[in-house]
Parts: C-alpha cells; structure tokens; sequence
C-alpha cells in the first residue's frame, strides 16, 4: 500500500510542475501578444498621424491655388451676366431687386476661405521635421552599440533613460526584438530561464 501512495503522489507532483509550467507558458504568451497589439497600434497610431499631414500637405499644394483662381475668375463675371443669369430662374423683377441679387453674390465669393485654408495648412506643417525614429530603428540602434549581451529589461530600461520623452515598456520592447530574431536583425540567446538579445554580427550580410 505505502509503494502505491508513493506512486500517486510522484504522478500528482509530475502532474502539478507540469500544469504549472504549462500556466507560466500560456502567461508569457499573453504577455508576448499583447505586447505586439501594443506596438501594432503604435505603429497604427504613427501611420495614421502622418496620413493626416500628408493629407493636408496635399490639400494645401495642390487645392488653394485653384480654389482661388476659380473664387477670382466667378468675381469678374458676375457683374455683367449676374442679372441676365438671374432673370431666367425667377418671374419678372426690377432692376432694383436684380441688383441687390447680383451684389449679394459678389459678397459671396469675396469670403477669405483660401486664406483660411493657407491659415490652416501653416500649421501641420510644423510636425513634419519633428520625425521620431521607429521604436525598431531606436533598438536596433542600441543592440549594434553593445558588446555584450541584453536582456529586454535592461534594453527597456536604457531606452527610457535616452529618450525619457517616449513610454518605452517591456512587453513591447520583448516583441519588438522577437520580430527582429525572426528577421535575422538580431539574435537570441537564452541562459538559464533569462533571454538576452545581440546584434547579428556583420559577417552574416557578407556570407549571405
């Protein structure tokens, strides 16, 4: 009896490390995919700030220059053809009405909306020099400047330190660097239950 309590209890033990290492996998790999949702809707965040510039660059290039010509060009037809074009819509009017008409519409295209365009296309002009490089460009940056191994911890840490101005974390410095071991920009090495990230070495581009 005491050789069969010993069993059960060794399958029991062998069963609970494994449910337990299996929980410690199944949480990394939360923690790995959230972080990659996080940088996917940072990168989503910085492509969809710089489709507005981009939009409002176009529009400030190529639609106010036309938008003007075309404000001037219906301003200095509209006195001589304002009231013949007017009398067809309308019954019978004096000329007294006509010209109320026709000077109410000369008012109308005199409004500054191309300079409130111009107004408004000075200001996103201003974010385009300001370009951040990628949280990619910045760790692969700090991986070619070490000769020593990192782990992601460390590489969060010393990211935050030199740029205090951006929210560098952990789980997105992790799943940035997974996706450049799967790219072969960067390698892994696992020591112990601890992972640690170089730069490829420059003979590779070479070999390859």
């Amino acid at each position: 009896m005491s050789e069969v309590k010993d069993r059960t209890t060794e399958l029991t033990s062998q069963y609970a490390a494994q449910v337990t290492g299996d929980l410690e996998r199944n949480t990394k790999e939360q923690d790995r995919i959230g972080g990659e949702i996080q940088a996917l809707q940072e990168q989503l965040t910085a492509l969809q700030h710089d489709h507005t510039v981009l939009v409002n660059l176009q529009q400030a290039l190529g639609g106010a220059s036309p938008a003007a010509e075309a404000a001037t060009a219906t301003v200095s037809s509209v006195p001589h053809q304002g009231v013949a074009s007017s009398k067809p819509g309308r019954p019978k009017k004096t000329a007294a009405t006509n010209a109320k008409t026709t000077a109410s519409k000369k008012t109308a295209p005199k409004q500054t909306a191309p300079k409130q365009s111009a107004a408004k296309v000075s200001s996103p002009k201003a974010p385009k020099p300001a370009a951040e490089p990628t949280l990619v460009e910045v760790i692969r940056g700090y991986l070619k400047q070490q000769s020593e191994p990192r782990s992601a911890a460390e590489i969060s840490d010393a990211l935050t330190q030199a740029h205090p101005d951006r929210t560098v974390k952990t789980t997105v410095v992790r799943t940035t660097l997974e996706g450049l071991v799967a790219k072969n920009h960067a390698h892994r090495n696992k020591q112990g239950t601890s992972v640690f990230y170089t730069a490829p070495a420059t003979q590779e581009p070479a070999a390859g």
